[in-house]
């Protein structure tokens, strides 16, 4: 009889593995689901390299579900994906496995051995290991800089409302640069603070200053998001419509490895904007998708409205949906799903080098 190598004789497993911020708990079934062991390893480079080696213990390995592949399972995705190893992408389990099977974290690791084994609630986690990944990190820093920005913003103006008089008056019906200028400007006396009116131009001050200093942040990060983002996907930019911020959104949405999406239906459920059927009986409709990345959504909902205002042929396909009967809301939702397949075919023919 031939002779049977080890490889050969080694079963197909599967592995699965629940990550948290210390810790992660790994699990390995067969391909008929049976258990073969579970381990608990350190969330670092060393615990990575000891999990992976104690799957490949127990046979071949065909692919690893992991939770949270965009959160604590990055470091362990990308050491996987660099060893070769076909990660897949699993939600937790849902209330009713939970509810039957119990909480804790070997359960988990099975669950998502066995979720990746059956192909359900999957997906291909993204590759955070170019120059996508370092355009998710500015803009991260950008988007906080810019709530902040308006959160001090709004503080001012409801300080306003409570001034004394004459700092009310001076300081209503300002434009908002004029106000931001003249708040940091006040001179209020320190030895006064117990004082109601000090108080107020002290506090506005401070928030003017905290204002000037987030838009110093926020100039800065566009510096260098904007190349960034030409560098990345030249075409995308010269769309119409869509600015640097707005391009570097749908970018961090698709991803470093654009190829997970299957088709330009998934990019747009995965953006939101992909109409959902909701009929039953006689009745034949669709219904809004309020799920998706809720940022990429409202990136597509700025270019309509921009086109709406400046491209004609958005502005004739208005009017024409609305002598159809269509309300304005219900046009803007199908305008996002012709502008989710035009910039999803830009995306994916990108020939640049991402990876670079």
């Amino acid at each position: 009889m031939p002779s049977i190598t080890p490889d050969e004789a080694a079963i197909e497993v599967v592995g699965g593995i629940d990550t948290h911020q210390d810790t992660h708990t790994a699990a390995v079934i067969d391909l008929v689901g049976r258990v073969l062991g579970t381990e608990q390893f350190p969330a670092t480079t060393a615990g990575y390299t000891a999990l992976l080696a104690w799957m490949r213990r127990h046979g071949q390995l065909l692919r690893v579900g992991v939770e949270g592949t965009g959160a604590y399972g990055a470091g362990l995705a990308r050491l996987l994906h660099q060893q070769h190893v076909e990660v897949i992408e699993v939600d937790r389990p849902d209330r009713k496995t939970r509810r039957l099977a119990g909480k804790s974290d070997p359960i988990d690791a099975i669950a998502a051995a066995k979720t990746a084994l059956a192909g359900e609630r999957t997906g291909t986690p993204k590759q955070r290991d170019g120059r996508v990944e370092a355009l998710r990190n500015l803009r991260v820093a950008r988007r906080s800089a810019v709530e902040q920005r308006a959160d001090t913003q709004r503080q001012i103006k409801t300080l306003i409302v409570t001034a004394p008089d004459d700092l009310r008056a001076r300081l209503r019906g300002l434009a908002v640069k004029k106000l931001i200028t003249t708040c940091a400007n006040l001179r209020p006396d320190r030895a006064d603070a117990a004082s109601p009116a000090t108080a107020a131009k002290l506090a506005l001050r401070t928030l003017a200053r905290r204002h000037q200093q987030l838009s110093v942040e926020i100039t800065d990060l566009d510096e260098l998001l904007d190349p960034l983002v030409a560098a990345i996907n030249p075409a995308l930019v010269a769309v119409h419509g869509v600015g640097a911020d707005t391009a570097g959104q749908l970018l961090v949405t698709a991803g470093e490895n654009h190829d997970r999406l299957a088709s330009e239906t998934a990019f747009a459920m995965l953006c939101g904007a992909a109409p959902l059927p909701a009929s039953s009986g006689k009745t034949t409709r669709h219904r809004l998708n309020r799920g998706g990345d809720r940022q990429a959504n409202a990136a597509l909902y700025r270019v309509v409205l921009s086109r709406l205002r400046w491209d004609p042929n958005t502005r004739a396909y208005m009017e024409r949906r609305t002598k159809n009967g269509l309300s304005k809301k219900e046009i803007i939702r199908c305008l996002k799903r012709y502008v989710a397949r035009e910039l999803y075919q830009i995306i994916t023919t990108n020939d640049l080098d991402l990876a670079a």
